[in-house]
């Protein structure tokens, strides 16, 4: 396994090396009966020659492209196909030593990376070059489908269908472009047929198409009586992801016809900047359908260094497991992949919206003629492939690559910028901002994030500071402070990066090391650490409010390092993002309604300490756990001010509701609560987030007579009519390290099954924070995890992703409380 223990520097050799893949194939066709035969490729990784019996046919140099060769006059009954491969560290290598001018930086990956340098010099997923989260494993090979088409008259190559909303009409219509190489050197003439049935919607079109690359574009519209039935596509949490069945029938005067079976989807995206009373600058937050929606979720990464080994089942979990912790977008970010066609399908079928950049990330971009047409074509092609979807809700053009130049992350002289802001603008605006509005008018566009939006246009797309609170998003992170003390968050408009690091658990870790690896200050800890001093900023972070390990059993000690890694990230994410959701409604001091917060990172790429809340293979972390709670429709989070308790109640719903709020006080040293209040008719707004309750901390102390800050800690939740009820919400009154009265408990667990479910009935002698239930290698997740269990019984249910068994299942459970990580 190239993931096991040090093979990542072991394996370097392959990269460095030109690999050719070739075969023989017989042509199970008459080749003499087709006007056109094309070898088509639609993903080679990366710089390649093709050849077909010993014919050159031509070279590849960009990853994201779709290349069609025409093999016509060559095709034969038995053939020799070749891709000649080079070295793309090499092939970088070079396109830099040519770029004579000036320097593209930055040349190579800080060390701790173990990366190849000059990644920004060829077209392929950045991050193969290494990351501070993932290895280098610089790929070569055919890394998406190849196949031969042959035909006549015409072939249709892209099918897009967006639709827009007619407000002055109060019509829904539908775009649907179709396009084709046409062979024949005269115009086809036909009709176009599209059938919506379930919308009783049929129209029929006559076309022309013109010789060569031949486009056309329909407009569909849906009549006023039927657009008033039609069921829209909404995010997860927020209506059903409805698509119509449509069928587009070509029928033209010469060929065959085509018949085309297609979703049509209805939804609409506006990205709104706008003056806000009391606050300069402008807003920041999308619109869906009309309805301003809080983005909720997270930053996806490619799920694997070999993207062959990225299956549907894989990308189903991944994306399911989002949907799961009640998020309702994601990030594709740019220094990863263009995923492919399943993943937004998934998303489509389940309500994740994508924030899609472009593949450019934390480098600047040489913008000579071949690369720049290299570029356009990726572009269009890309676009082409994915605007259908109605999940993506935005184009972006790269990641931090304006903050790169605007902070000068690679120290270039004043004078020196000029050239630089040039190339970003003709990269990122004169040709691909250029192409994506030519291609696709369905869906904003940003040139960068973090970016002020507007502000930045306004700025000549790169603006003094895009990190500005009062403009478009921001990416913040900060690991030396304490993570549980919210001021040190910006209040920002819309926050798409933040995060802490953690380990995954010791099953995940265990597959790729052997024995003398498992320490925290193994060789192996560190090599799989790519962040500049991450292991230490992780025990930094966990001292603020945790006592560190300190078993004399090593292994022990280990296990125990990574339970406190993730109960640390999972509550600094946590307060972090309630933050984020408790600014949606108020501006204080300037600054506020936060509309968005994708945490960094949903996923990982291979099994090492990251930013992530889901391990390589898909384990759920303590922190995606917590998601589910600190990202629920319905939610009180509480935050201390100058020593007085507020809590703000949290809604994603589209009503309002009476709510009754219900604040527990219990003392570290016993199940019974010291005091409980109930505050009712507590009206908990809809899609905003509002103060419903503060007192002193004092006050809250005197009342509960028996409490200290270190002895005690604040419970609390929503509760209304027919069962609506949010998570059980939890602030700390002293770090844990101080908590008096914490108690050594003794937890044990009884398992059962019902159906495809197993129930785990937990017992408690003593109130345990950061109850975590792991079942080691098998493969699912539990209904909750790392809680606060202050009741002497509880009741979790495990959803396994493969089959088990009560006796597999208990014979793998480990029970893990703060007060057993010693």
């Amino acid at each position: 396994d190239p993931y096991y223990r040090f093979n990542d520097v072991m394996y370097r050799w392959i990269s460095l090396d030109n690999w050719t893949y070739s075969r023989t194939f017989k042509t199970h066709f008459d080749v003499r009966k087709w006007q056109k035969v094309n070898l088509v490729f639609e993903g080679v990784d990366t710089v390649a020659q093709i050849l077909i019996n010993n014919i050159t046919l031509g070279r590849t140099d960009n990853m994201f492209n779709r290349y069609s060769f025409d093999i016509t006059s060559m095709i034969k009954e038995v053939n020799f196909v070749e891709v000649r491969f080079l070295s793309a560290v090499s092939y970088a290598a070079e396109q830099s030593r040519c770029h004579k001018a000036y320097r593209i930086p930055p040349a190579c990956p800080p060390p701790v990376q173990k990366g190849e340098c000059h990644a920004n010099f060829i077209r392929k997923e950045q991050c193969s070059f290494s990351w501070d989260w993932g290895p280098s494993f610089p790929t070569q090979g055919i890394w998406k489908d190849v196949r031969i088409e042959a035909y006549n008259h015409y072939h249709l190559i892209y099918f897009s269908v967006t639709s827009f909303f007619v407000k002055s009409a109060q019509q829904w219509s539908l775009e649907i472009e179709s396009i084709f190489d046409v062979v024949s050197s005269k115009p086809i003439a036909g009709l176009v047929t599209v059938n919506i049935p379930k919308l009783q919607t049929q129209q029929t079109f006559s076309v022309k198409l013109q010789p060569g690359e031949g486009s056309i574009v329909l407009l569909v519209n849906i009549n006023k009586v039927r657009s008033s039935t039609v069921e829209a596509w909404w995010p997860n949490g927020h209506g059903k992801q409805t698509g119509y069945n449509m069928t587009t029938t070509f029928v033209m005067e010469t060929g065959y016809q085509i018949e085309k079976f297609s979703k049509a989807y209805f939804r609409t995206v506006e990205l709104v900047q706008e003056p806000i009373p009391g606050s300069p600058g402008l807003s920041f937050y999308f619109r869906i359908n009309g309805r301003p929606i809080f983005i909720k979720g997270s930053n996806w990464i490619p799920a694997d260094s070999f993207q062959d080994r990225v299956t549907y089942d894989i990308l189903w979990l991944l994306l399911k497991s989002a949907a799961d912790a009640n998020m309702n977008a994601l990030r594709v970010w740019g220094g990863g992949v263009y995923e492919q066609d399943e993943f937004y399908d998934i998303c489509d079928e389940i309500g994740i919206m994508i924030w899609q950049d472009f593949m450019f990330a934390c480098a600047l971009y040489p913008t000579d003629q071949d690369y720049l047409e290299s570029v356009r074509a990726e572009v269009s092609h890309q676009v082409r492939r994915l605007k259908s979807h109605p999940s993506i809700v935005l184009w972006s053009g790269n990641n931090e690559n304006e903050a790169a130049i605007a902070s000068n992350w690679f120290s270039i002289p004043y004078a020196a910028r000029e050239v630089y802001i040039k190339d970003y603008v003709m990269l990122y605006v004169k040709n691909i901002r250029e192409i994506v509005l030519t291609e696709d008018k369905s869906r904003p566009f940003i040139a960068s994030s973090p970016t002020n939006g507007l502000e930045s246009v306004k700025e000549g797309w790169l603006s003094q500071n895009p990190y500005d609170t009062h403009y478009g998003d921001t990416h913040f992170y900060d690991y030396s402070n304490d993570c549980w003390n919210w001021t040190v968050y910006p209040k920002t408009r819309f926050a798409s990066e933040y995060g802490f690091q953690s380990w995954p658990s010791f099953s995940t870790i265990e597959k790729v090391s052997s024995t003398e690896d498992w320490s925290y200050t193994s060789n192996f800890s560190l090599h799989r650490q790519h962040h500049e001093n991450g292991n230490d900023q992780m025990l930094q972070q966990i001292g603020h409010h945790f006592k560190l390990p300190q078993s004399t059993d090593p292994v022990k000690k280990f296990k125990d390092m990574i339970y406190l890694t993730q109960v640390m990230q999972a509550q600094c994410i946590k307060t972090e993002t309630e933050f984020y959701r408790f600014s949606r409604s108020e501006i204080v001091k300037g600054e506020g309604h936060t509309m968005g917060a994708l945490y960094w990172q949903l996923n990982d790429i291979w099994q090492a300490p990251s930013w992530a809340s889901l391990e390589y293979g898909g384990k759920w972390k303590l922190l995606h756990y917590f998601a589910q709670n600190f990202f629920a429709p319905l939610l009180p989070v509480a935050y201390e001010d100058k020593g007085v308790l507020y809590i703000y109640g949290v809604s994603d719903l589209h009503v309002d509701h009476k709510m009754t709020l219900r604040v527990v006080v219990h003392a570290w040293s016993s199940l019974e609560p010291v005091c409980t209040l109930a505050k009712g008719s507590v009206t908990v707004k809809a899609q905003s987030a509002v103060p419903i309750y503060e007192e002193s901390i004092n006050d809250l102390l005197e009342r509960c007579r028996n409490c200290t800050r270190k002895s005690c800690i604040v419970t609390f939740c929503l509760v209304g009519e027919g069962g609506l009820q949010s998570p059980v919400n939890h602030h700390f009154l002293s770090s844990l390290k101080d908590a008096v009265g914490l108690e050594k408990t003794q937890l044990s667990a009884s398992v059962s099954q019902q159906h495809d479910t197993y129930i785990f009935v937990l017992q408690t002698t003593a109130i345990a924070p950061f109850v975590s239930l792991d079942v080691g290698s098998i493969k699912g997740r539990f209904s909750e995890n790392g809680f606060l269990m202050t009741e002497k019984k509880k009741v979790v249910m495990f959803y396994p992703w493969e089959p088990t068994s009560v006796e597999e299942l208990e014979k793998s459970l480990t029970l893990t409380s703060l007060v057993d990580a010693v």
